[in-house]
This record gives structure tokens, C-alpha cells and sequence, in this order.
């Protein structure tokens, strides 16, 4: 028997395959019974160069495969056949290796094996990454055995599947002594903006600066900050996210699920600018999420002012840090491979 684990195309999807896979070799050697691991994903996207050479799966799977979405008729029906030729080869995986369970995180690549999963009735279980529903597991919802979101209240599991080295690194902030801007690997010139715009204040509090910039303009930043004189820590992609994260006392960052959901396990308060380019605007509802809990800050792009972000700064951080370590649970990995074995 085997679980089969599909999905991906961007980081956030793909960061969620390895933490439950990761989750799943940590059962499987406890002796819980041990089950063949198998991906499938495509060509396109960062999919391969996530897991084409992961040993943790026996076999790997990537498709020809595209979105539908944003392209034209003859590109609609070029995607839907790579698609349905696809979702036929899903099948005979899915028969081949006698899979118990398809696990599926979204994003296009996920669409030929969750179809396949529905046309042989193989269980599916579909993790949600963001507040709004993405278009293929809005359209699957109703077939899934379990249909796994932090926030639908009807959801089996609300905790977010990521490493518990952001829960160990949580603490309540009173002072801001350390401030971060997370604008994602590949840089947010909004956040970089309002960054180098709040600086000189910043220098004037005392107030350290970390600041991921984007690795296409770490140059370009950093000699911002020589201008004015300033010694900030600028980088662009990191493994030490956690370790930023833990010495910030309070972020300004754009609110992908993982971001947003690494900063909340962390305890950091934060003003979250969503990319308002994402698809059906969903940044910004993760971020309206927490906001209406009132642990959050939020700003559109078009909304900033930096009189309104330096109030900011003054504001109690204690009440949302302590908020925030009170709703975030815990083990969100284990407790979805545990459905995905006992299903």
C-alpha cells in the first residue's frame, strides 16, 4: 500500500508535501506500519527541484502539465488536454502502486491525481493553505474524506503544518528592540519602500533592522542603507528564517499562509501588506483572519502611511503576542499523517 502526495507549483504547497511527508517517516519509525511514499507533480512550477532527487519517495512522478486559469482558448484547451492525458497516467499510478490515500495540497500540478483519486474512488484528503479557497480544492471539497484548512471552523485539523521550531522559538514581545521586513526570496518593492522610508526613525529608537529584501535586489538595499548611514541586516533567500524570526519583536511582511503562520507560531506581532496580485486576493484574506481576532495589523499596498505604520510601533505588542501564543495549536504535520495513515 502506498500514500500518494500531490500538489505543489509554488513553495507554499510544496512546503507542506515535505513537512507531512517528513511528519509521516517520524510515524513510520515509531512503528506505526510503514507505507510506500509516492509524489506526483509537474514539470512546471518548482516541484522538481523540490523533490526530484528526495529519497524519502520511491518513486516520483512530474507531468507535462499547466494552469488553465490566465490563458487564452487555445491555451485553455492545450492545459485541459496535458491535463486529461495526465489525470489517465495518474490512474495507473494510483492502481500500481495500490495507494490507500492521495493527499493533495493544490495548485495545478495537483489536478490530474486529485481527478484521478475522484474517477477511482481512491480516498482524498485535501489540505487548504489559505483563507480563501483555491480554485481546484473549492471544486474537490465536496469529495474529499477530509478537507483540512486553519480556517474553516469545520475543519478536522486547524493547526498549520509547520516546523516546531517556531512553536519552541515563542515568546511574548513587550519591547521593540529588533524589527523584521519579510518581503518573501523574491523581494517585495512595497515593503522594501516603506523599509528604507521608516530607517531613519528606526535608527533614532534604537531599533535593529532585519530586512529580506529579494535576491534580485540585496545589492540595490543594502547600499540604501549605507547611504543613510545605517547598519541593517539584509539578505534574500535564508535558512535562518527561524532564527530571524525569533529575534524580531515585530514584522512587516507580506502574508502568504507559511509567512503568516511562522510569524504567528512565533508570537511576533505583525503589520501584514498582502501581494495584491495574488490569486482571488488571498493575502489579504489570511491576513483579515487574524485582524478580526485582533492579533494582526493590515495595510493594501495603496493604503500605506507612514504616520499611521510608526503609531504602530508605540502600540502595546504584549496583547498580541500573548494572543497569538494562545490560538496557534500545535503539531499540525503529525496530526495530518495520522489521518492519512489511518485512512
Amino acid at each position: 500500500m502506498s500514500i500518494v502526495m500531490t500538489g505543489g507549483g509554488t513553495g507554499g504547497h510544496l512546503a507542506i508535501i515535505k513537512a507531512v511527508k517528513e511528519a509521516l517517516i517520524r510515524e513510520q519509525g515509531a512503528g506505526s506500519r510503514e507505507q510506500v511514499l509516492v509524489y506526483v507533480g509537474s514539470t512546471k512550477g518548482q516541484d522538481k527541484q523540490w523533490f526530484e532527487d528526495d529519497d524519502d519517495f520511491e518513486e516520483k512522478y512530474f507531468f507535462e502539465t499547466r494552469g488553465v486559469v490566465n490563458q487564452g482558448l487555445l491555451g485553455k484547451v492545450k492545459s485541459l488536454f496535458m491535463m486529461t492525458k495526465a489525470t489517465f497516467a495518474s490512474m495507473k499510478i494510483l492502481r500500481s502502486h495500490k495507494a490507500s490515500v492521495v493527499f493533495s495540497v493544490g495548485g495545478f500540478s495537483a489536478a490530474p491525481m486529485a481527478f484521478a483519486a475522484k474517477l477511482t474512488r481512491t480516498p482524498l484528503v485535501i489540505h487548504e493553505q489559505n483563507a480563501a479557497l483555491g480554485s481546484l480544492n473549492k471544486l474537490l471539497k465536496p469529495y474529499a474524506t477530509h478537507f483540512i484548512s486553519s480556517y474553516l471552523e469545520e475543519s478536522p485539523i486547524k493547526a498549520y503544518p509547520i516546523k516546531q521550531v517556531f512553536f519552541d522559538n515563542a515568546h511574548v514581545r513587550t519591547e521593540l528592540k529588533t524589527i523584521i521586513f519579510l518581503g518573501g526570496s523574491q523581494g517585495a518593492i512595497a515593503i522594501n519602500n516603506l523599509a528604507l522610508q521608516l530607517a531613519p526613525n528606526l535608527k533614532e529608537r534604537g531599533i535593529k533592522i532585519i530586512h529580506q529584501a529579494g535576491v534580485n535586489n540585496i545589492e540595490e538595499v543594502q547600499k540604501a542603507y549605507e547611504e543613510l548611514g545605517i547598519d541593517a541586516e539584509v539578505f534574500g533567500f535564508t535558512t535562518k528564517l527561524a532564527e530571524y524570526m525569533n529575534e524580531a519583536d515585530f514584522a512587516i511582511a507580506r502574508s502568504g499562509a507559511s509567512t503568516l503562520w511562522e510569524l504567528s507560531a512565533t508570537a511576533v506581532p505583525t503589520l501584514y501588506i498582502p501581494y495584491p496580485y495574488a490569486a482571488k486576493d488571498h493575502q489579504f484574506y489570511n491576513a483579515q483572519f487574524l485582524v478580526e481576532k485582533e492579533l494582526a495589523w493590515l495595510m493594501r499596498e495603496k493604503e500605506i502611511v507612514i504616520d499611521n505604520v510608526l503609531k504602530l510601533l508605540d502600540a502595546d505588542l504584549s496583547e498580541k503576542s500573548r494572543g497569538l501564543m494562545e490560538i496557534v495549536e500545535k503539531e499540525g504535520s503529525e496530526k495530518i499523517a495520522q489521518i492519512l495513515t489511518q485512512t
